[in-house]
């Protein structure tokens, strides 16, 4: 079977990257537009023999048409290429299902890789479970393309984009905000490099959460420790304190349902974190 003819639609950093796999995959890879001087520089680097054209000439040479832009100039530039009712259109936005693509006559398809791309040279992703969401007729294009990428495919409803993507900017970007909040109150507390203090005990819950989710918690809350709590927050203030309040809330309630802490225990918690609800000084 012949592979579909791939044309890239922009050269951020993930369309350049996917379309470099999919390049070394075998597909043929038949054109990129570039705008910006970034974008033309990533091209050259990454696609080296991949022809440079303006998006209509890209769009009449594919099968697959991969609009790689900004997630809010997706609706405006698909519906200015001239798409036919025999290609398929795909965006890589986590946020968007097929609303941006709707109304065009090519197959739509939302296809997320789960990554972060630095742009900076070819990625691995054999470990992505890319997130797709089409009409049945794309099904099968779609698997095969991220299967030859060596990676996986799941399925997710239009209606459930959202809550998909809110799942992951929760994990991943509140992750971040997380830490530079650690980060701050390890240096308040004397310590020159808060990310080596944390690095083994970070990259060990990390690994034991991904490998048993809830399982994997420790610390105080999980030993009914309230003293150790009411402490922390004596020291804590401002934002940080009401994000550590509320996510302490949660993990009491995961404690809870766990079997590890008593109802009793609970209840001490509750009150001891009621009081700093508002990051206020105890009473």
């Amino acid at each position: 079977m012949s592979m579909e003819r791939i044309g890239l639609i922009g050269a951020g950093r993930a369309g350049t990257a996917l379309g470099a796999a999919l390049a070394a995959a075998g597909y043929p890879l038949v054109a990129v537009s570039a705008r910006s001087s970034a974008s033309r520089d990533r091209a050259a680097r990454l696609l080296p023999h991949v022809p440079v054209l303006t998006p209509d000439e890209v769009t009449r040479r594919a099968d697959v048409v991969l609009v790689a832009v900004p997630d809010d100039a997706i609706a405006a530039v698909a519906h200015e290429l001239p798409l036919t009712s025999g290609q398929y259109v795909v965006h890589l936005s986590g946020a968007h299902g097929l609303g941006p693509l709707q109304g065009l006559p090519a197959t739509p398809v939302a296809l997320h890789p789960p990554m972060t791309f630095t742009g900076a040279d070819a990625v691995e992703l054999w470990d992505v479970v890319f997130t797709a969401t089409a009409p049945s007729a794309a099904k099968a294009v779609v698997e095969r393309l991220v299967q030859t990428l060596g990676a996986q495919v799941q399925w997710v409803a239009e209606e459930e984009r959202a809550r998909y993507h809110a799942g992951l900017v929760h994990a991943a970007n509140h992750l971040t905000t997380l830490l530079t909040q650690a980060f701050a109150v390890l240096r308040e507390a004397g310590v020159a490099d808060p990310s080596a203090t944390l690095r083994p005990l970070l990259t060990a819950t990390l690994d034991n959460t991904l490998r048993s989710g809830h399982h994997a918690l420790t610390g105080p809350i999980a030993r009914g420790d309230v003293d150790t709590v009411a402490a922390h927050l004596a020291g804590l203030h401002g934002r940080t304190a009401s994000t550590y309040t509320e996510l302490a809330r949660a993990t009491v309630d995961l404690a809870v349902a766990d079997g590890r802490l008593d109802a009793g225990t609970a209840a001490r918690f509750g009150e001891v974190l009621e009081r700093y609800r508002t990051g206020e000084a105890p009473r």
